[in-house]
């Protein structure tokens, strides 16, 4: 067996290169991790596992390699386990700690993000989470895919507690965040939009455990293990906010309407039928066109598309949606608020000390059941423990967001949206290349 004098003479300068950059890399992300829970610098024993790798080699990572002639078959297989690991090992921490790719869903962000776009996230912008559940599969949210056998794409345990790398800043007001479902703690499997507690409040939670057949089982999901949501951040914490005839006020000043923000309308006609290749100009998607009947039309619009379609000839009046068709509204069952005429309500920063009263209290009860673990009574006061947010779509009567569910804490949060790197067209079944590259921060 070679001595250690005769390894490190064995060692070429490449190799001190290599283990001094990867050393490098791996103090700076302890010390990022550790900063302010300096327990995690224990990780730092490693570190001479790191170096050995590239210069000694006591720790003989291939040794598979010498079958290469005599074992193909088992060199083969250790070469591919050896492979995969890697890229799954890589994989996860990237996706953890710097970033990862988001797919729109639905239209809730149109037309600043319009489903069919993939945007880069950045974990680093806001800082990233500690994972919770750290034992996962890569890449997979809660659920294995159906290929894989489906079930838990996790453990429960370990179960780490939240904690936040730093940052470069926290969610500002006009930015689009991407978070985990404040809603998605409890879910329904075979009905899971709309969210548990909008069922239980429409169905009752009797009848949702009763007809599983309609339901499905009822789990429950950690906080990093719930869907991923995206939404612009349109009150942040210690603001007071008020929507009044879908204009957003926050502490008493007027939002005003972005470029992109739609509402849903009833226009009337003279009978004339639409054509595809009208709603495509004017910019309504197929998804979003709907005839009630012969001469009255449905679909969202901005600003520019209502002022387009009203100069068209065949268009006699275009009214707002009724505020009633937005169905109820957070807390659900404890106010007489709208989706378009809500609050006033106030967002909590940490450190705050708010009295409970009868007014307040189911505003703030889920805050405290649900996110904070803390009893909360009338009559007394309660101090919030987490920072927390205000989200909304700009697409506001297709949007389930904070009017339906309410505050998104601060360790849902999960990063900001950077650039767009993909966009499939739904309807067309095509790339749009002119969003290739546009930036998706929403400002």
């Amino acid at each position: 067996m070679k001595s250690f004098q005769d390894r490190l003479n064995e060692v070429t300068r490449g190799g001190w290169i290599r283990a001094g950059i990867w050393s490098a890399l791996y103090i700076a992300f302890i010390v990022w991790v550790a900063w302010g829970d300096w327990k995690s610098l224990g990780w730092l024993a490693l570190l001479p596992i790191i170096i050995d790798a590239f210069t000694t080699k006591y720790i003989n990572y291939n040794w598979w390699r010498k079958y290469k002639d005599t074992k193909p078959g088992l060199y083969t297989l250790c070469s591919w386990v050896d492979a995969i690991v890697f890229a799954l090992v890589a994989v996860y921490f990237i996706n953890l700690y710097i970033f990862q790719n988001y797919q729109i869903p639905s239209s809730s962000l149109e037309k600043t993000l319009r489903v069919g776009d993939f945007l880069y996230v950045s974990k680093m912008a806001y800082g990233a989470r500690v994972p919770q559940t750290p034992l996962s599969m890569p890449l997979v949210q809660h659920t294995m895919p159906n290929w894989l056998g489906g079930g838990k794409s996790y453990f429960d345990h370990p179960h780490w507690s939240y904690k936040r790398l730093a940052g470069w800043t926290s969610p500002q007001k006009g930015d689009i965040v991407v978070f985990n479902f404040p809603a998605g703690d409890t879910v329904c499997l075979n009905m899971q939009n709309p969210d548990y507690y909008t069922l239980k409040h429409y169905y009752g939670e009797h009848v949702i455990k009763a007809r599983k057949d309609v339901f499905g089982e009822i789990v429950t999901r950690p906080v990093d293990r719930r869907e991923n949501y995206v939404k612009r951040c349109v009150g942040t914490p210690g603001d007071s906010l008020q929507i009044m005839d879908n204009v957003i006020y926050v502490n008493g000043e007027r939002e005003p309407f972005r470029e992109g923000v739609q509402l849903n309308y009833l226009v009337f006609t003279d009978g004339h039928v639409f054509g595809a290749k009208y709603f495509e100009k004017l910019g309504v998607s197929v998804a979003d066109r709907m005839q009630i009947d012969a001469t009255t039309w449905h679909f969202p619009l901005t600003k520019a598309m209502k002022e387009e379609l009203s100069k068209n000839p065949h268009v006699l009046a275009i009214e707002i949606e009724p505020e009633e068709r937005g169905g109820a509204v957070y807390p659900l069952g404890h106010n007489t608020w709208t989706r378009d005429n809500y609050g006033p309500i106030y967002i909590p920063r940490k450190g705050d000390k708010i009295l409970i009263t009868e007014q307040n209290y189911w505003i703030y009860k889920r805050i405290a059941d649900a996110y904070e673990f803390k009893p909360i009574a009338i009559g007394e006061e309660y101090e919030f423990e987490m920072d927390y947010y205000w989200m909304m779509g700009d697409n506001r009567h297709n949007s389930a967001d904070s009017r339906y569910w309410g505050f998104v804490p601060e360790d849902h949060i999960v990063g900001r949206p950077v650039f767009i790197w993909l966009s499939i067209d739904k309807d067309k079944h095509s790339i749009r290349w002119n969003r290739l590259g546009n930036k998706a921060t929403g400002r």
